[in-house]
């Protein structure tokens, strides 16, 4: 397989490897991009893959919040340029499209849609001669650009829904607090919404260590006991070595260990905990949703 010049750039923008350590990787790797990273992180010459599967897309992320709080809707709405994506229209419909999501009681969390997802043929809610697809493929055709669904989601909750919208729609969160819908329980689902939105000091990719996915754990412990044996230890010392490893990382990328952005000196869990406290109630966050244009 030829390995082309675009080939290597991507790889250098996932990781931040040279071009010549790119271009070797990827020849290793039969032109697998994925296989690529990994492999340069197991030699160390990529400490962590940046952020992969951008998309270099336009449009509009909107969030609809029920007047009582338990039930949001969010999607992330498509277009090729920015000017479409601020156009009166196009944002009109990116609020209904949220709208329509809302009131669907069968979508339950992340679906991802894309170009022939079968969330297209859903009934408008507005309109149920028309199906969301034709609603999208009509937008296209009148913005001369193409315009994609690509995800939605949805909680409903007996608890409460906090949520964030960045001020320019390019970035949103929903959060499901348990165990309470009073004001304190309010409060804290804005705090969890907007401190998932930052991202800080990593992207959360789960509340606590049982929701993150047991093949992602199985492939970093895999790069780290590579990249341990790389540096010349034993295998059987570099397999206990990473625990610790993998300890850490799972206490930056899973939310109640992280620090909370608007004050480090406490973590989320601590933060649920004092607000538990004060609400006189357990309260839990038990999931989260995060959207971020271009983004997977």
């Amino acid at each position: 397989m030829s390995i082309t010049a675009k080939d290597v750039a991507e790889l250098r923008a996932r990781t931040g490897a040279g071009m010549m350590d790119c271009k070797k990787a990827l020849e290793e790797s039969a032109g697998n991009m994925d296989a690529a990273v990994d492999l340069l992180r197991k030699k160390g010459i990529a400490k962590a893959e940046k952020r992969a599967d951008r998309a270099a897309s336009e449009g509009q992320i909107v969030i609809e919040l029920s007047a009582d709080g338990k039930t949001a809707g969010m999607i992330e709405l498509n277009c090729e340029t920015d000017f479409v994506g601020r156009n009166d229209e196009f944002v009109a419909l990116s609020k209904q499209v949220a709208q329509h999501v809302a009131q669907d009681a069968k979508v339950d969390g992340l679906v991802t849609v894309g170009a022939e997802g079968d969330y297209l043929n859903t009934p408008w809610a507005f309109d149920a001669k028309r199906t969301v697809g034709e609603v999208v493929k009509a937008a296209s055709a009148k913005t001369g650009e193409k315009v994609e669904l690509r995800r939605v989601a949805r909680i409903s909750t007996t608890g409460i829904v906090g949520s964030y919208l960045h001020f320019n729609g390019k970035a949103g969160v929903i959060a499901e607090i348990t165990g309470g819908s009073g004001a304190e329980a309010a409060e804290l689902g804005k705090h969890i919404a907007e401190h998932v939105a930052a991202g800080v000091p990593s992207v959360a990719v789960a509340v606590d260590q049982d929701g993150v996915d047991p093949a992602f754990i199985a492939r970093e412990r895999e790069i780290f006991v590579a990249q341990a044996v790389e540096s010349g230890k034993p295998q059987a010392i570099a397999e206990k070595m990473v625990e610790g490893r993998i300890a850490k990382l799972l206490g930056e990328i899973t939310l109640l260990g992280q620090p909370w952005v608007r004050d480090d000196k406490q973590t989320i869990k601590d933060l649920v905990a004092a607000t538990s406290k004060a609400a006189g109630a357990p309260l839990a966050v038990k999931r989260f949703v995060r959207f971020k244009m271009g983004e997977s």
